[in-house]
Protein backbone atom coordinates (compact mmCIF):
# COMPACT_ATOMS: atom_id res chain seq x y z
CA UNK A 1 0.00 0.00 0.00
CA UNK A 2 1.16 3.66 -0.89
CA UNK A 3 1.02 6.16 1.14
CA UNK A 4 0.95 10.16 -0.28
CA UNK A 5 0.87 13.26 1.76
CA UNK A 6 -0.46 16.60 1.01
CA UNK A 7 1.05 20.27 0.40
CA UNK A 8 0.11 23.24 -0.31
CA UNK A 9 2.01 26.26 -0.78
CA UNK A 10 1.84 29.60 -2.49
CA UNK A 11 5.18 31.73 -3.86
CA UNK A 12 3.69 33.76 -6.19
CA UNK A 13 2.51 32.89 -10.00
CA UNK A 14 1.53 29.36 -9.97
CA UNK A 15 2.95 28.70 -13.45
CA UNK A 16 6.84 28.95 -12.32
CA UNK A 17 5.93 27.14 -8.91
CA UNK A 18 3.84 23.84 -10.78
CA UNK A 19 6.45 23.68 -13.47
CA UNK A 20 10.21 23.21 -11.06
CA UNK A 21 7.96 21.06 -8.47
CA UNK A 22 6.34 18.94 -10.79
CA UNK A 23 9.78 17.67 -11.75
CA UNK A 24 11.00 16.12 -8.07
CA UNK A 25 11.92 13.02 -7.15
CA UNK A 26 8.80 11.89 -5.20
CA UNK A 27 5.95 14.22 -6.69
CA UNK A 28 3.41 12.40 -8.06
CA UNK A 29 0.95 15.19 -9.18
CA UNK A 30 0.40 18.41 -9.01
CA UNK A 31 -2.45 21.30 -9.46
CA UNK A 32 -2.44 25.18 -9.48
CA UNK A 33 -5.49 27.19 -7.66
CA UNK A 34 -6.35 29.78 -5.57
CA UNK A 35 -5.91 29.16 -1.40
CA UNK A 36 -5.89 30.80 1.95
CA UNK A 37 -8.60 33.91 1.14
CA UNK A 38 -11.99 34.65 1.07
CA UNK A 39 -13.71 33.85 -2.28
CA UNK A 40 -15.89 30.54 -2.49
CA UNK A 41 -15.65 29.30 -5.92
CA UNK A 42 -12.96 31.38 -6.40
CA UNK A 43 -11.39 31.79 -10.02
CA UNK A 44 -8.85 33.92 -12.14
CA UNK A 45 -11.22 36.65 -12.78
CA UNK A 46 -12.77 36.42 -8.93
CA UNK A 47 -10.33 35.28 -6.52
CA UNK A 48 -10.55 37.94 -3.54
CA UNK A 49 -8.01 37.35 -1.01
CA UNK A 50 -6.75 34.21 -1.97
CA UNK A 51 -3.01 33.43 -3.03
CA UNK A 52 -2.00 31.67 -6.27
CA UNK A 53 -1.19 28.63 -4.88
CA UNK A 54 -0.47 24.68 -6.10
CA UNK A 55 -0.88 21.41 -4.46
CA UNK A 56 1.30 18.61 -4.41
CA UNK A 57 0.77 15.74 -3.75
CA UNK A 58 3.71 13.27 -2.63
CA UNK A 59 5.54 10.55 -1.40
CA UNK A 60 7.18 11.00 2.09
CA UNK A 61 9.33 7.45 0.96
CA UNK A 62 10.75 9.48 -1.98
CA UNK A 63 11.42 13.23 -0.61
CA UNK A 64 9.92 14.65 2.63
CA UNK A 65 8.10 17.84 3.39
CA UNK A 66 10.98 19.31 4.74
CA UNK A 67 12.88 18.28 1.23
CA UNK A 68 9.95 20.30 -0.69
CA UNK A 69 10.08 23.32 1.51
CA UNK A 70 14.04 23.53 0.95
CA UNK A 71 13.34 23.52 -2.80
CA UNK A 72 10.38 26.03 -2.08
CA UNK A 73 12.83 28.51 -0.52
CA UNK A 74 14.70 27.94 -3.42
CA UNK A 75 13.08 28.81 -5.86
CA UNK A 76 11.08 32.11 -5.01
CA UNK A 77 11.90 35.12 -2.62
CA UNK A 78 10.45 34.29 0.36
CA UNK A 79 11.47 37.14 1.57
CA UNK A 80 9.24 39.74 -0.32
CA UNK A 81 6.49 40.56 0.85
CA UNK A 82 3.00 39.91 -1.52
CA UNK A 83 5.37 40.11 -4.42
CA UNK A 84 7.95 37.81 -6.78
CA UNK A 85 9.32 39.45 -9.59
CA UNK A 86 6.90 41.79 -11.59
CA UNK A 87 4.17 40.30 -9.79
CA UNK A 88 2.84 42.85 -7.06
CA UNK A 89 0.19 41.73 -4.83
CA UNK A 90 -1.41 39.76 -2.15
CA UNK A 91 -2.28 36.97 -4.92
CA UNK A 92 1.52 36.52 -5.06
CA UNK A 93 2.54 36.07 -1.27
CA UNK A 94 4.78 33.32 0.30
CA UNK A 95 2.69 31.18 1.88
CA UNK A 96 2.94 27.65 3.66
CA UNK A 97 -0.44 26.36 4.23
CA UNK A 98 -0.50 22.80 6.77
CA UNK A 99 -2.16 19.77 6.88
CA UNK A 100 -1.27 18.94 10.52
CA UNK A 101 0.79 19.51 13.08
CA UNK A 102 3.68 18.23 12.31
CA UNK A 103 3.89 19.98 8.34
CA UNK A 104 3.43 22.88 10.89
CA UNK A 105 6.51 22.34 12.92
CA UNK A 106 8.46 21.22 10.32
CA UNK A 107 7.61 24.54 8.78
CA UNK A 108 8.48 26.79 11.52
CA UNK A 109 11.92 24.63 11.85
CA UNK A 110 12.60 25.48 7.91
CA UNK A 111 11.61 28.85 8.24
CA UNK A 112 13.89 29.21 11.33
CA UNK A 113 17.41 27.42 9.49
CA UNK A 114 15.96 29.90 6.60
CA UNK A 115 16.60 32.83 8.57
CA UNK A 116 19.49 31.82 10.47
CA UNK A 117 21.54 31.03 7.62
CA UNK A 118 22.18 34.51 6.45
CA UNK A 119 22.20 33.16 3.09
CA UNK A 120 18.89 35.01 1.69
CA UNK A 121 18.77 38.89 0.87
CA UNK A 122 16.53 39.32 4.12
CA UNK A 123 14.08 37.32 6.50
CA UNK A 124 11.67 35.36 5.70
CA UNK A 125 8.11 37.21 5.13
CA UNK A 126 6.50 33.48 4.37
CA UNK A 127 2.64 33.15 6.00
CA UNK A 128 2.27 29.71 7.83
CA UNK A 129 -1.77 29.27 8.22
CA UNK A 130 -3.80 25.87 8.54
CA UNK A 131 -4.87 24.70 5.16
CA UNK A 132 -8.52 25.83 3.69
CA UNK A 133 -10.33 25.25 0.84
CA UNK A 134 -8.54 24.83 -2.66
CA UNK A 135 -9.72 25.53 -5.78
CA UNK A 136 -8.47 24.55 -8.48
CA UNK A 137 -7.65 27.03 -11.16
CA UNK A 138 -8.95 26.70 -15.04
CA UNK A 139 -7.10 24.01 -17.45
CA UNK A 140 -5.92 26.76 -19.27
CA UNK A 141 -3.74 27.69 -16.29
CA UNK A 142 -2.62 23.85 -15.16
CA UNK A 143 0.46 22.77 -16.79
CA UNK A 144 1.02 26.41 -18.57
CA UNK A 145 4.55 25.94 -18.90
CA UNK A 146 4.34 22.66 -20.53
CA UNK A 147 1.58 23.65 -23.24
CA UNK A 148 3.90 27.63 -23.27
CA UNK A 149 7.52 26.84 -23.25
CA UNK A 150 7.92 30.25 -23.37
CA UNK A 151 5.56 31.81 -21.30
CA UNK A 152 6.61 34.52 -18.30
CA UNK A 153 7.89 32.81 -15.12
CA UNK A 154 9.74 34.63 -12.11
CA UNK A 155 11.20 31.31 -10.62
CA UNK A 156 14.40 29.64 -10.94
CA UNK A 157 16.60 27.72 -9.12
CA UNK A 158 19.05 29.35 -6.95
CA UNK A 159 22.02 27.49 -6.43
CA UNK A 160 23.23 30.12 -3.28
CA UNK A 161 19.79 29.59 -1.45
CA UNK A 162 20.60 25.75 -0.71
CA UNK A 163 20.47 25.22 3.42
CA UNK A 164 23.59 23.00 4.51
CA UNK A 165 22.76 19.27 4.96
CA UNK A 166 21.67 18.60 8.59
CA UNK A 167 24.22 16.22 10.82
CA UNK A 168 22.26 13.15 11.02
CA UNK A 169 21.11 12.58 14.99
CA UNK A 170 22.63 9.70 16.52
Amino acid sequence: MSTTERAVLAGGCFWGMQDLIRKRPGVISTRVGYTGGDVQNATYRNHGTHAEGIEIIFDPAVTSFRQMLEFFFQIHDPTTANRQGNDIGKSYRSAIYFVNEDQKAVAEDTIADVNASGLWPGKVATEVEPVSDFWQAEAEHQDYLENRPDGYTCHFARPDWVLPKRAKAS
